[in-house]
């Protein structure tokens, strides 16, 4: 039985607010804009794929390849370890039913 003493109690997160106060912080606003196109373009992949209805795995399907290797391509805009080649992002809208369109502004 649980006491008063162990009793979950979370703390609530204003992320909004967690960020203006990050934002303050020297070398993070520089940071956070460097990852802003690799968190761009992560986010329209994920939206394209949430919109197709699929699941990593019945991406996987259509594109040929394997649940963990959507993980890792998902994954690999968020690190330093490799950037997916754009014959992959092209198979990847495609099997979204989307079209891959690159600009630069």
């Amino acid at each position: 039985m649980k006491t008063d003493k162990h009793k979950y109690n979370p703390v609530p997160l204003n992320l909004k607010q967690e960020l203006a106060r990050a934002m303050r912080r020297p070398g993070f606003k520089a940071a956070w804009g460097a990852l802003e196109e690799e968190y761009a373009t992560l986010s329209a992949l994920l939206a394209a794929r949430r919109e197709a209805g699929l699941t990593q795995e019945e991406l996987a399907a259509r594109m040929g390849t394997t649940k963990s290797a959507i993980s890792r391509l998902e994954a690999s805009l968020r690190n330093d370890k490799g950037s997916p080649s754009f014959a992959t992002l092209r198979k990847y809208a495609r099997a979204c039913g989307k079209q891959l369109v690159i600009r630069m502004v």
